[in-house]
């Protein structure tokens, strides 16, 4: 039963659900994917429920991922691909041999904002979450993983879809992408970005762009906890659409509501740039590219081949961000834990709640 109907199903099917996503699970014998779909969970679990029957936990879902699983991490660089190739003055395809002078030149004193970087911005992207879901396709799919279903975050198995409703619901929610262009559009073209933001010289600058990250991401914690805590009212005008998913797919990530999408996005954005203020057009192209598409991936079903690592370093998964939506009230972070490990309401999936998240996601 999908998530998204969760919300008006009797309690009787719920308990009926709950106990039907305790099935055993049914692995391949060579490589530990998950072959069979239980249903979704229908509601939240409670801290009594989550306890540890460990009997039925099933094999780390990463030690037995195929090693050609691991090719599915040339996505990072390729999220960058626009800003890293349009920006380097030994590519042919630098910004300089594509475009006039007058369509990026740029005096603060006399010149008004142009659209070249604002659409370059948007391109970059949307070139991103091409890459992104091309790997998400063939991973999902099998090509990755030797035909094998990858390891779901959840014990009750990912929800079946067909792969380009996902896409078609993904890329039209007015709430994601249609908010978020209109946004770069007003700030950009309305002189509202610090002067910096505008010039072309340079490449990334690496430092600037991942201050930008951990900025962000620390601002949308408190918003984001703010839309839990605060009250019931503005939770359930913002945030609680989004929570309509407690087994959340890749294609649910900016699936919520318009209030959702500018206090726990947009409002982080503009605090971000206007406190990291010497970012030139490329680093803000590519923090807005590896931030959308980030996002995008700890959405995820599956267990993603790099979680390990992500986990080691406090940096956001799938499984992370599971937890968040299965018991609301831990990891509200979303690229990196940080800031939930320090105000205690950290939670790691593969300790905290056996009998619902899949050994090693």
């Amino acid at each position: 039963r999908p998530d998204d109907a969760a919300s008006t199903a009797p309690k009787t099917e719920t308990k009926r659900n709950k106990t039907m996503a305790t099935e055993p699970v049914k692995l391949t014998p060579t490589t530990g994917m998950i072959t069979r779909k239980s249903p979704t969970l229908a509601e939240p679990i409670s801290d009594d429920e989550r306890s540890s029957d460990n009997s039925e936990m099933l094999p780390n879902a990463n030690s037995s991922s195929p090693a050609m699983a691991w090719a599915g991490a040339a996505v990072w660089p390729l999220i960058l691909s626009l800003p890293l190739t349009l920006s380097s003055p030994l590519s042919p395809t630098s910004y300089a041999n594509l475009f006039p002078q007058s369509w990026y030149s740029y005096n603060p004193s006399t010149d008004s904002p142009k659209p070249l970087g604002l659409t370059l911005g948007i391109l970059a992207v949307a070139v991103g979450q091409v890459f992104v879901l091309l790997f998400f396709g063939m991973y999902r799919s099998g090509i990755l993983t030797n035909r094998s279903e990858p390891a779901s975050i959840q014990r009750a198995g990912a929800r079946p879809y067909d792969f380009s409703e996902g896409m078609a619901t993904h890329l039209s929610q007015p709430e994601g992408f249609v908010l978020l262009v209109a946004y770069l559009s007003v700030t950009w073209m309305y002189d509202l970005m610090p002067k910096s933001y505008y010039s072309f010289e340079g490449t990334i600058q690496w430092p600037e762009l991942a201050a930008c990250l951990v900025l962000q991401d620390g601002v949308q914690y408190v918003m984001h906890r703010l839309e839990h805590v605060v009250s019931a009212e503005l939770y359930k005008r913002s945030h609680k659409p989004h929570h309509r998913f407690t087994n959340p797919r890749l294609f649910d990530a900016f699936n919520g509501s318009l209030p959702d999408t500018i206090i726990m996005i947009l409002i982080p954005l503009y605090i971000t740039a206007n406190v990291i203020r010497t970012c030139n057009v490329w680093t803000y192209m590519a923090f807005g590219s590896t931030y959308a598409n980030w996002l995008t991936l700890i959405h995820s079903e599956y267990a993603l081949p790099w979680d390990g690592i992500f986990r080691m370093l406090g940096m956001g998964t799938p499984g992370d961000h599971h937890v968040h939506h299965k018991f609301f009230k831990y990891n509200y972070g979303h690229l990196f834990m940080w800031f939930d490990m320090l105000a205690g309401t950290y939670r790691s999936p593969e300790t905290f709640a056996p009998k619902i998240f899949n050994l090693g996601t």
